[in-house]
């Protein structure tokens, strides 16, 4: 299968679900944004479905590659490694927020599509932050879990959020302060873009 192909498909379901929303598109509609008929979309995806759990399953990877390469960087305090872990997933329901009402729809835990990998993602991330937490030690009273709970709750909080990306820095830095023990201060390089700036769209590249 050339990745590239299905790239170009995944692009354009989701140039799709931008207009329409999961129920409304059809295969017809992936294959009229991409310019070509609907057996030549049958190449690199087997159903309508398909194609959206493909898309979702690469917007959650891409961000929880980011997650796993902040939580990665031995040479940052575990402050900052773990603000980067809360800020991917933060990151994601931004970048599917700001495009249309519909793109959240990639995010419905609930959702019979996207459910195991909105899931699957969650869990990978709690993960990450058990181990940080386990490596960084935490207050008396408080185990790694309980403190990897705690920090998804905040995000999951703050997402509803209309200042979400200006809260994220302050909000981690209360938190943090208190579940480490010692006073953390958000890195100016995790305050996040400038206001108007939306993080990397679909195609990969970042959006303004």
């Amino acid at each position: 299968m050339g990745t590239d192909r299905l790239d170009e498909v995944l692009d354009a379901t989701y140039d799709c679900l931008t207009r329409y929303g999961v129920r409304r598109t059809t295969m017809d509609d992936i294959a009229t944004t991409m310019g070509v008929s609907r057996s030549a979309v049958y190449q690199y995806v087997r159903s309508k479905d398909d194609a959206f759990r493909r898309l979702a399953g690469r917007l959650h990877d891409r961000a929880l590659a980011r997650a796993r390469q902040a939580a990665a960087d031995a040479g940052a305090p575990h402050a900052d490694r773990i603000r980067g872990v809360l800020a991917a997933k933060l990151g994601l329901v931004l970048e599917l927020s700001g495009d249309s009402p519909h793109t959240a729809e990639l995010l419905d835990d609930k959702a019979r599509l996207f459910g195991g990998i909105c899931t699957a993602f969650t869990s990978d991330l709690r993960h990450l932050l058990i181990a940080l937490f386990t490596d960084a030690g935490t207050v008396g009273g408080v185990d790694p879990a309980e403190a990897a709970d705690i920090c998804v709750a905040l995000v999951i909080g703050l997402e509803s959020s209309t200042d979400a990306r200006e809260l994220l820095g302050p909000a981690t830095d209360a938190l943090l302060t208190g579940l480490l023990g010692t006073e953390t201060r958000t890195a100016s390089a995790l305050a996040g873009p400038p206001a108007g700036t939306r993080y990397e769209g679909c195609h990969g590249d970042p959006v303004s």
